[in-house]
């Protein structure tokens, strides 16, 4: 399909503390997948819909330990069942908010995961590569020795090459740069990116990072921002904003800042978008790097492979590594 509606999807739940607490989000966001797709049908073919991360669970306890026990789950699991039935029977693709995602392969890690489920099932699961520190407590894939895993992945589906990361994710170019050198088209923010932080001046960091990430990969971008009150999510509140941007960074629809469930739908052409990748000579970013300055790139910052067998990652822990990545700076 070379021209379809894409879906921002924005939650305001309460923050469950067990495991049991998640179907009732996932009912909800089921509910407003189809309520999206047959809504929107007179005016458009709703095909991609987003959620924000912490849709099913936050890390509230602060070590990893506590969210093994109340909150973690394998994927895939029951809920991403639910989401492949959906998707098969409306024939559309969904980003999930984040799990909280346990794998045997790695024992006592927790991941905040987002998978991109459509028709045919599972297409990819991403986890974040920056948790924002030292308040998570997730690993990231570089975090952890032997990862063999592709840490940023893209489909290839009927509706054009897609790509997510997670919140603090987009606040390292570099991480998104890779989703579009490893192939997407359209990349998809699932975040979770507080007040002040938001989408309101003088610190609209939500939305001057989403059209930037958009302009420099010339690619479509999908923001879903969790819009949950403060007394949701003690001490935060989430300012919402979910946006769509086309690859010049136009603001294609936005959802008016504040806390509250919303969602903003706009039509997108990947036609457009595939021939101006083709013709661009000038602002072609994705084909002006010129990598062999970057060479500082290749020192270790915040050091690699070394969670691994760790029974408890806590904030205290975090701490500590980033003021070890202080010292390794300035020495």
């Amino acid at each position: 399909m070379e021209r379809f509606g894409v879906a921002a999807c924005q939650t305001d739940f309460e923050n469950p503390t067990e495991r049991a607490g998640i179907k009732s989000h996932v009912d909800r966001m089921l509910a407003t997948i189809r309520q999206t797709v047959e809504g929107y049908g007179p005016f458009c073919d709703v095909k991609l819909l987003t959620f924000p991360e912490f849709a099913h669970a936050a890390p509230v306890y602060p070590d990893a330990s506590g969210l093994l026990r109340h909150l973690t789950l394998p994927i895939p699991n029951e809920h991403t069942d639910r989401y492949h039935a959906i998707a098969k029977e409306l024939g559309v693709w969904i980003q999930t908010g984040t799990f909280l995602e346990e794998d045997s392969r790695w024992p006592g890690v927790v991941f905040n995961t987002t998978c991109l489920i459509g028709p045919e099932g599972i297409l990819y699961r991403y986890r974040k590569t920056h948790p924002w520190i030292p308040f998570e407590v997730h690993a990231s894939p570089h975090d952890l020795e032997g990862y063999d895993e592709e840490p940023f992945p893209v489909a290839e589906t009927p509706i054009g090459r897609i790509g997510a990361a997670i919140c603090y994710d987009w606040l390292f170019p570099e991480a998104i740069r890779m989703l579009a050198l490893n192939g997407a088209e359209i990349l998809i923010r699932v975040s979770a990116y507080m007040d002040p932080w938001g989408a309101t001046a003088p610190m609209d960091w939500w939305t001057v990072v989403n059209r930037c990430r958009a302009l420099e990969n010339t690619a479509y971008v999908v923001a879903s921002n969790q819009a949950a009150s403060a007394g949701h999510y003690p001490p935060f509140s989430w300012p919402g904003g979910s946006m769509i941007v086309d690859y010049d960074g136009r603001i294609l629809a936005q959802a008016d800042p504040g806390p509250g469930e919303k969602v903003v739908v706009s039509e997108i052409e990947l036609a457009a978008l595939r021939a101006a990748r083709q013709r661009r000579i000038g602002h072609d970013m994705l084909h002006h790097m010129r990598t062999e300055l970057y060479g500082r790139y290749s020192e270790s910052v915040y050091p690699g492979g070394t969670m691994n067998d760790r029974a408890e990652h806590t904030m205290e822990e975090q701490v500590g590594r980033i003021e070890r990545a202080r010292r390794r700076r300035r020495d």
